[in-house]
């Protein structure tokens, strides 16, 4: 197979309106790439945060431009952009001069993912991921009742296996408490920042409790995944079913009690709450009970009549070995030569360094085997360097 060309650009000297009958000024780093009947100009800052890379469309039936809700965290302006038309509605867009964690993107235009955004938001949408190297295994969703024995079963697998498993660290717009750190206990935000953040589709799940947001985000979620082990997000059934809808590939797991009267002696067991609070717990127990039973949302459901033994069944669906656990991969950055081209030959992206004065190296980037996607990662992606001879 010979080589293709890789992107196209298209520096619109003339400028180009943006649909709303507005002149905008041409930018010579601009690169537009052609889709069907629309271009996609990726270049400058996005309207809405001026610390991510721009995003405007063009169709050529309409001959109008539009400012897309873009979706995702997404990479930084810099000096350079290489912009490659891959299958399945993506594009790639490589970074010069970038750091080896922000060289590599994804930019979904037509995705499964996407078309269900435009149908929820009626407008024009596209999504932003970080494209990383190799797998990683899957974050673990677990939910259950008040007193049903979650938080021991998680802290048992902490304890056992630290190397494997994190936790993600929420959002809240609440004021931090005594002794309370940005990003060790709460990520502490502004209300209307995460409002904003919701509606570019960075959380997974929130809630509103006494005036003030909680969620998990997306990037908490997987930066805990870059650091090689498995997230555990440790929420409730209507969480879980945020979680279901979203675009995050998860093992769900439901904890039940043995019987409403065993979790009714453990909650008294406790004796930390009054009657009328025992009996609040027992009435959304029971409503979460049916729920989580009923949703569909949870592939597996564990009884703890005994913790040992469901702690024992909760390894067993995790895969662990007692005797050979495996710990997690941190994710290796992708170092790119300061100078290079880009060509594309099937779906391998060939990166040539050039300049004078350097080892003219290629590297070879397999996206055959990638999977995941906006508004998250895009994992799977195989390196190797072609050294010259």
């Amino acid at each position: 197979m010979g080589e293709a060309p890789a992107f196209f650009v298209n520096h619109l000297e003339n400028g180009y309106t943006n649909g709303f009958g507005v002149k905008s000024e041409p930018k010579n780093r601009d690169t537009s790439v052609q889709i069907g009947d629309r271009s996609f100009v990726i270049g400058g800052s996005h309207e809405g945060n001026p610390l991510f890379l721009g995003v405007q469309i063009h169709d050529k039936i309409t001959n109008k431009w539009s400012s897309p809700s873009v979706l995702g965290t997404g990479p930084k302006p810099c000096k350079g952009y290489s912009a490659i038309v891959l299958k399945h509605g993506r594009i790639l867009v490589i970074k010069k001069g970038s750091a080896s964690d922000d060289s590599i993107w994804f930019l979904e235009v037509d995705t499964p993912f996407i078309r269900e955004q435009k149908k929820l938001l009626g407008r024009e949408v596209v999504a932003w991921s970080k494209g990383v190297r190799g797998n990683a295994e899957k974050p673990i969703v677990i939910s259950g009742p008040s007193g049903v024995g979650k938080g021991t079963l998680i802290s048992m697998l902490m304890k056992e296996f630290p190397s494997m498993f994190g936790f993600s660290v929420s959002h809240t717009t609440r004021a931090p408490r005594f002794m309370e750190k940005c990003g060790v206990h709460y990520h502490f935000t502004d209300k209307t920042v995460m409002e904003k953040e919701i509606k570019d589709g960075k959380f997974l799940e929130f809630a509103s409790v006494h005036g003030n947001l909680y969620g998990t985000s997306i990037e908490s979620v997987e930066v805990v995944t870059d650091s090689g082990k498995r997230c555990i997000l440790d929420i409730d059934v209507q969480g879980a079913r945020s979680v279901k809808a979203s675009s995050l590939d998860a093992i769900f797991i439901f904890v039940c009690p043995p019987s409403m009267n065993e979790l009714e002696d453990r909650l008294r067991a406790r004796g930390t709450e009054t009657e009328e609070q025992i009996q609040k717990r027992l009435r959304n127990a029971d409503a979460e009970i049916k729920a989580g039973k009923s949703s569909g949302i949870f592939e597996h459901i564990l009884y703890n009549d005994n913790l040992e033994e469901c702690y024992k069944n909760l390894k067993n669906l995790l895969g662990i070995d007692d005797h050979a656990p495996v710990n997690g991969v941190e994710v290796e950055g992708i170092n790119l030569p300061k100078e290079h081209t880009v060509t594309k030959m099937e779906e391998k992206i060939l990166i040539q360094e050039t300049g004078e004065g350097t080892k003219k190296n290629m590297i070879v980037l397999d996206l055959s085997s990638i999977n995941g996607g906006a508004p998250g990662r895009t994992r799977g992606i195989v390196l190797d360097t072609v050294k010259s001879c």
